[in-house]
């Protein structure tokens, strides 16, 4: 899933990496000066990231009514299987690292069905199952070529190099007026690369907003600089798992469109401010029932 083809290499180095070389980012919009406008919060509330980079919502209403109001989101089938795929991913990769893989079935039932993610719905955990055989594949096949290469490397060493990533990774986005605890779907720290993962086949130019959020909370912590990111995006063609990737430069554009979503959401929880239904609702959004009542 998050492994890079050879294609994907030639993107990273010769275009995105090539382009954070020559145009760089600006020392105000690195994570590190988060005690420095514009990255020092206006406000004292703190919200999470998908409050951030959420555009569902043309008003962002969604976020006054779950931030403000208090009011939950009706869960449905796009989020059912949105949240059983990012579990299963990170679960083969944690599990892969760990050096001890369950049996998918014993983990679905004990997982997500003991937290009511997959509801009764079977097409979901049929889906779950092709990515997480996928997964593992890929995981074992990386880790297989390293050992070969390195045939004296410690399953450690392998391992880090094979599979260099952390997934699910927790890191505080406080001193940019984030929540305390944030998940970052995968973090590659090799190449340097914050990955977002996105069950949709669709493109949409503001997905690149929470890789680019991650990055300035990561460089805010531990002050490296990060400059690539990449949305993973998976769909099913009939039974047939699909997956590309929108690897992107971290620039000084994506950082400031950050702070603008931040700010704005920002500010409708501080006031309390109802920025109002919105012209066209997005066909699935889990706020439809409470926002137009």
């Amino acid at each position: 899933m998050y492994f890079l083809s050879s294609l994907d290499q030639k993107k990273l180095f010769d275009k995105v990496l090539r382009a954070a070389r020559e145009v760089g980012v600006s020392e105000d919009l690195r994570g590190w000066n988060w005690n420095r406008p514009p990255l020092r919060p206006v406000y004292e509330e703190k919200i999470p990231m998908y409050s951030v980079c959420s555009k569902y919502c043309p008003t962002s209403r969604d976020v006054f009514l779950n931030k403000v109001k208090g009011i939950t989101g009706k869960t449905n089938e796009p989020v059912i299987l949105g949240t059983a795929i990012h579990k299963t991913v990170s679960t083969v990769i944690s599990s892969f690292l760990d050096g001890s893989i369950p049996s998918f079935d014993d983990w679905y039932a004990e997982t997500l069905r003991s937290k009511n993610v997959s509801c009764a719905i079977d097409a979901v955990k049929e889906k779950a199952k092709t990515v997480w055989n996928y997964v593992l594949k890929n995981c074992e096949i990386q880790y297989t070529n390293r050992l070969s290469e390195q045939p004296y490397a410690s399953r450690r060493d392998a391992l880090a190099t094979s599979v260099p990533f952390l997934v699910e990774h927790k890191v505080s986005g406080e001193l940019l007026g984030l929540s305390g605890l944030l998940s970052i779907d995968c973090y590659d720290y090799l190449r340097g690369i914050v990955f977002d993962l996105k069950v949709a086949h669709e493109y949409k130019d503001w997905y690149r907003l929470a890789p680019t959020g991650y990055a300035i909370v990561l460089e805010s912590v531990y002050e490296v600089p990060i400059d690539a990111g990449c949305i993973v995006y998976l769909w099913f063609q009939g039974n047939e798992l699909r997956a590309s990737k929108d690897m992107f430069f971290i620039n000084d554009d994506l950082r400031s469109w950050w702070l603008e979503e931040r700010d704005q959401k920002l500010s409708i929880v501080a006031q309390k401010m109802d920025p109002g239904i919105p012209p066209k609702c997005y066909e699935d959004c889990i706020y439809r029932e409470a926002c137009r009542g």
